[in-house]
């Protein structure tokens, strides 16, 4: 049995099922993360989710982890991503991935607090 690559994964991987990515072997997961990484400030994207915001698109609400994430960190008043990841039982990963949709559509930030990045309502 091998391990994945990813210092935070280190997922187990049958033999002849992990992906090479420069030299480096991965999980599926990490695999597609190298692929496409997470862009949390993206303009296009901001630019994308105002204008279908302002044409009637009711979609900026998210999917249940969405909700899940903002009301978690509205009662909270913020969280590092680790923190949500653990309490929603999910992937650091997947919830990178949510928080940056959640980012383009202007509904969470980052904040400093005690020297560590939390995520806030926007």
């Amino acid at each position: 049995m091998l391990l994945c690559a990813k210092e935070n994964c280190r997922a187990e991987i049958e033999e002849g099922e992990g992906r090479d990515f420069y030299g480096q072997l991965l999980c599926d997961d990490c695999y597609m993360n190298a692929l496409s990484p997470v862009r949390t400030c993206d303009p296009w994207a901001v630019r994308s989710a105002s204008l279908a915001k302002e044409h009637g698109d009711t979609t900026e609400h998210g999917g249940s982890l969405q909700q899940k994430i903002l009301d978690m960190i509205g009662k909270s008043g913020g969280l590092c991503i680790g923190e949500l990841a653990a309490k929603l039982a999910v992937r650091p990963g997947d919830i990178e991935r949510e928080i940056a949709a959640l980012r383009h559509m202007e509904k969470i930030r980052s904040a400093m607090k005690d020297g560590k990045k939390i995520i806030v309502l926007w």
